[in-house]
C-alpha cells in the first residue's frame, strides 16, 4: 500500500489489512467467535457452553436439549450469517453437541 494524500475511510483500510494479513483465516475465525452472540442473539448465546473451530467446522456445545435442538434447526442460517459477517466462507459446517 502506497502513501496517499487523499484520506480513505477507516473500514476500507481495515478491510485491506485483513485481506493482506498472513493469518487471515485464523483472524476471521476469531471474528466469527466474537460476532456469534450478535448473530444468534444474547439469549441463545448464553446457553452455549463452548464454541470452537476444528478446521472449517464450528462446534457449538449446548447442554440444554431444547436449546440444542433450536440451534441445530437454525445452523444453516447461522452459518450463512456468520460467513457473511466476515465476507468469506470460513464455516463449512456447524455441529451442535451436548
Amino acid at each position: 500500500m502506497a502513501y496517499s494524500d487523499t484520506p480513505r475511510p477507516l473500514d476500507e483500510i481495515i478491510e485491506e489489512f485483513v485481506e493482506n494479513y498472513p493469518h487471515k483465516k485464523e483472524m476471521k475465525r476469531g471474528m466469527i467467535l466474537s460476532r456469534f452472540p450478535d448473530i444468534v442473539g444474547k439469549t441463545m448465546a448464553g446457553k452455549v457452553k463452548d464454541l470452537y473451530f476444528k478446521g472449517d467446522i464450528l462446534f457449538v456445545c449446548v447442554p440444554e436439549p431444547g436449546w440444542r435442538h433450536e440451534l441445530h434447526m437454525q445452523r444453516y442460517t447461522i452459518r450463512k450469517k456468520l460467513n457473511e459477517a466476515v465476507k468469506e466462507t470460513i464455516i463449512k459446517e456447524i455441529r451442535v453437541l451436548a
